[in-house]
């Protein structure tokens, strides 16, 4: 059984850090080459989704240096958490608060997410309150 220690060891965060950047390049990508089809199947605006595909490709640049540096930088680590919670909401946005209309398609994607994002949010929230040096209110 997994410890509270062991999913915010320094070796997990890399290794979230690693699965967000690669999800998030794998993303960026994706919303680049695909708006017109991903607007057409998803219900949400070509030009937002190649947006997002921006947003990604340069939040992914980030989690990579983060996850490569020797000691993991606890500012940039909170820009990632940030972001993804910034991602997070954006997504609840457009499902819940916006005149877009997602298709069903769309709207599992949104939740999809939803959720997975907030997971990743979290698992680096819970590693970078553990690592050494300053202080952080918890």
């Amino acid at each position: 059984m997994l410890s509270l220690s062991t999913l915010s060891s320094q070796r997990v965060l890399r290794a979230v850090c690693w699965l967000d950047a690669l999800t998030g390049l794998l993303l960026g990508a994706l919303h680049l080459a695909l708006a017109s089809p991903l607007s057409d199947w998803l219900g949400l605006p070509a030009g937002l989704l190649q947006a997002a595909g921006l947003a990604l490709l340069g939040y992914a640049a980030l989690a990579i240096s983060v996850a490569r540096a020797p000691h993991m930088p606890k500012g940039l680590l909170w820009a990632l958490v940030l972001g993804n919670w910034a991602w997070v909401a954006g997504c609840l946005v457009l499902l819940l608060g916006t005149g877009a209309q997602p298709t069903a398609w769309g709207q599992a994607y949104l939740w999809v997410h939803v959720v997975a994002v907030a997971a990743l949010a979290e698992l680096q929230w819970m590693g970078v309150r553990r690592l050494p040096g300053l202080a952080v209110a918890a």
